[in-house]
């Protein structure tokens, strides 16, 4: 019987220094896409797929996050004296329940697969999801929420996917592309940044991710491996070789956060979908243009 999806990790240590100088005090997963924090999207991704403990991985400097999910008492009573309550009732409803936020810290950076390892004792001996902060998703329903109805056909291990042009394999971790199984493929092969005549496929995989537990015990004692990490990838290689994994081709945006140019496109298009914003910005952007032109 497969276990339910019920926690997510999200690795939130990094140092964004492509940001600086605005995250020299400030964390990366704070800024904001419009009015919201790139984190805040992420979570509310995971939520929206039935995940109920949300746990971080953090580093120094990231206690602004964990500010940011706690209750603020003098802010929501000050709310309510002003009679602000649709803000309110915004703030609330994003607001996780006691004991459904854990946070855990990456102490020294040795990538991704080291910051997975570092929840393993929250996560336990369950299937879990990862989400990659940097990466915000903009579709009907959350990238997550599909990942999950998928696993509940495929079980496994399930990793999300888009097709990328094929002269760009090398910049991303491509995968191989098997037999069909339901809305998904079976994944062959993982390759890390091919050039395009090595790729397996033009698929690459997008941030987001369903794991079982055995990952921990092969991160455990997984050897460096690109720029002295700890790669996920590596530790998804082995793990393959003993259980299957399905790859669920996304076919929402995703807006790469953690590069400033992803950002810009992650405003602009959470603004355009916006009612109240939508008019203000294509009228400004056909002014700058005008005026560029």
């Amino acid at each position: 019987m497969k276990k339910k999806i019920r926690k997510a990790v999200f690795p939130v240590a990094g140092l964004g220094t492509r940001f600086l100088p605005a995250t020299k005090a400030l964390p990366k997963e704070m800024l904001t896409v419009v009015d919201k924090p790139v984190i805040q999207y992420v979570v509310d991704e995971a939520r929206e797929a039935g995940i109920e403990h949300l746990i971080f991985v953090t580093g120094r400097n990231k206690s602004a996050i964990e500010d940011h999910f706690d209750v603020q008492v003098e802010l929501y009573d000050t709310l309510s004296r002003r009679g602000k309550t649709e803000i309110l009732e915004r703030l609330q409803a994003m607001q996780p329940q006691p004991g459904q936020t854990s946070f855990t810290r990456q102490q020294v950076p040795l990538g991704l697969g080291h910051a997975v390892w570092c929840a393993r004792e929250l996560v336990g001996d369950e299937p879990f999801a990862l989400l990659l902060p940097d990466m915000i998703m903009q579709s009907e329903e959350g990238c997550m929420k599909q990942m999950v109805d998928l696993y509940e056909h495929t079980g496994g291990n399930i990793l999300a996917v888009e097709e990328c042009d094929p002269s760009e394999t090398h910049k991303y971790g491509i995968v191989g592309r098997g037999k069909d199984a339901h809305s998904s493929f079976e994944i062959t092969a993982m390759v890390e940044k091919p050039k395009p005549e090595d790729a397996p496929s033009p698929f690459y995989i997008n941030g987001r991710y369903i794991l079982q537990p055995e990952i921990f015990a092969l991160l455990e004692n997984q050897e460096t491996g690109a720029g002295g990490e700890i790669q996920i990838t590596d530790a998804m290689l082995r793990l393959h070789a003993e259980q299957p994994f399905f790859a669920h081709i996304y076919e929402g945006r995703t807006f790469d956060c953690g590069a400033p140019e992803g950002f810009v496109e992650a405003n602009l298009a959470f603004a355009l979908q916006r009612e109240d914003l939508k008019p203000f910005i294509t009228r400004f952007a056909r002014d700058i243009l005008a005026q560029e032109g």
